[in-house]
C-alpha cells in the first residue's frame, strides 16, 4: 500500500509538472485539434486546443511505476509494455491528423492491423504466464473458468475492444480521464487485495511474500501510477480543457486497463466498472446499426455522452454523473473480494 500510494503521488505530480513544459510546446508545433463538423456544434470552438497531451500521463505512469516496482516485472513491466504500444499506435493517428489537418488520421485497416498484433502478444504473454495463464477468476462466485487455448482469442477481443471503448470515451473535457482515474483506483485496491491473501504463512506467525504476491503488489503499484497520470492529467484536461489526451492518451489507457483487467484475471468484472465504457461502445454499435437496418437513429449522436450533451446537459455535469456511476459500479465489484 505505502508503495501504491508513492506511485500515485509521483505519477501525478510528474503529469502536472510537464503540463507547464508540453503544453506550450504543443501549441509552438501548431499541434491542436481538428474538431468534426459533424459534432456537436458547441466543440467547434474547441478547435485548435492543443492534442496529444496524453505523453504528459504516459510519463508519469512510467516513471511511478518503475521507480517502485523494480523487483518484480514480470507483470507490471508488460502492461508498461502494453501501455506504450498502443500510445504510439495513437500517437501516429494524432500526428497525422494533425499533419493532415483532418479526423481522419490511420485507416481503419491500419488501426486494426496494430491493435490486433499488440493484443494477440500481450494475450499469448498472459497464457503463458505462470502467474495467469488461461482461467479467469469469477470473482462474484469464488471460482475459475479454465478458457483453454480459447484464453487467447477471448483475450484479444477484450483487449481490442476495450482500447476502442476508452477511446470513444474521450469525447468531453475530463471524461475519459476521471473515469479511467476511478477505475484504476479500484484496481489498485484489487490488486492490493490479491498481493495480500497469497502471502504464505510461516512458523513465527509472519509472512513472507511470494513472487505472486510480489507481481500481484507491482500491478497495484502500476494501477497507481496510471490512477495518478489521470489525476494530475485532469489539472489542465477538466473544463475547459487546456489540452486533450487525443488517441495518444486514449489508446495508452486503454491498453493500461485492458493489463489490469487481464493480469488481475477478473476480466468479466471490466463490463461493469468500466460500464460506461461500455456504453460508449454499445451506443456506437446500436446507433449504426439501427441506421442501417431501419434509416433511423436511436440516440441524437453517438457515442452516449454526445447524446446527452444535445439534451442540454452540461459537459461538467455529465461528466460527474460518469464518474459518480463509475465509482458506485466499482464498489459493487470490491464486494466480490470481501
Amino acid at each position: 500500500m505505502k508503495y501504491a500510494i508513492y506511485a500515485f503521488i509521483v505519477s501525478a505530480v510528474v503529469t502536472i509538472a510537464l503540463g507547464p513544459v508540453i503544453i506550450p510546446m504543443l501549441r509552438r508545433m501548431k499541434f491542436g485539434q481538428n474538431e468534426r463538423s459533424d459534432g456537436p456544434q458547441s466543440h467547434l470552438s474547441k478547435a485548435g486546443t492543443p492534442t496529444m497531451g496524453g505523453m504528459m500521463f504516459i510519463a508519469g505512469i512510467l516513471v511511478g511505476t518503475l521507480a517502485f516496482s523494480l523487483n518484480a516485472t514480470e507483470l507490471a513491466l508488460p502492461a508498461l509494455l502494453a501501455t506504450a504500444a498502443f500510445a504510439l499506435v495513437g500517437f501516429l493517428d494524432d500526428f497525422l491528423k494533425v499533419k493532415q489537418k483532418n479526423t481522419i488520421g490511420l485507416r481503419p485497416y491500419q488501426k486494426i492491423i496494430a491493435q490486433f498484433a499488440i493484443a494477440f502478444i500481450l494475450a499469448l504473454y498472459a497464457y503463458q504466464s505462470p502467474f495467469i495463464g488461461s482461467k479467469i477468476y469469477l470473482a462474484f462466485f469464488k471460482a475459475e473458468w479454465d478458457l483453454g487455448i480459447f484464453y487467447i482469442p477471448a483475450m484479444m477481443f477484450i483487449i481490442i475492444g476495450t482500447v476502442n471503448s476508452v477511446n470513444l470515451t474521450d469525447g468531453l473535457d475530463g471524461l475519459c480521464s476521471g473515469v479511467s482515474l476511478v477505475y484504476s483506483t479500484s484496481m489498485m485496491m484489487i490488486f492490493i487485495y490479491m498481493a495480500a491473501a497469497v502471502k504464505a504463512p510461516v512458523a513465527e506467525g509472519q509472512a513472507v511474500q511470494t513472487q505472486y504476491s510480489a507481481e500481484l503488489s507491482s500491478m497495484a503499484i502500476f494501477a497507481a501510477s496510471v490512477a495518478g497520470g489521470c489525476l494530475g492529467f485532469l489539472r489542465y484536461n477538466t473544463y475547459p480543457a487546456r489540452v486533450f489526451m487525443g488517441d495518444t492518451g486514449s489508446m495508452a489507457l486503454g491498453g493500461a486497463i485492458s493489463a489490469m483487467a487481464i493480469f488481475s484475471r477478473s476480466v468479466l468484472l471490466l463490463a461493469i466498472m468500466g460500464g460506461c465504457f461500455v456504453a460508449s461502445s454499445v451506443s456506437c454499435i446500436l446507433q449504426v446499426g439501427s441506421y442501417k437496418l431501419r434509416k433511423k437513429r436511436i440516440f441524437k449522436m453517438a457515442p452516449l455522452h454526445h447524446h446527452f450533451e444535445l439534451l442540454g446537459y452540461t459537459e461538467t455535469r455529465i461528466v460527474s454523473v460518469y464518474m459518480i456511476i463509475t465509482v458506485l459500479l466499482c464498489l459493487v465489484c470490491l464486494l466480490a473480494y470481501l
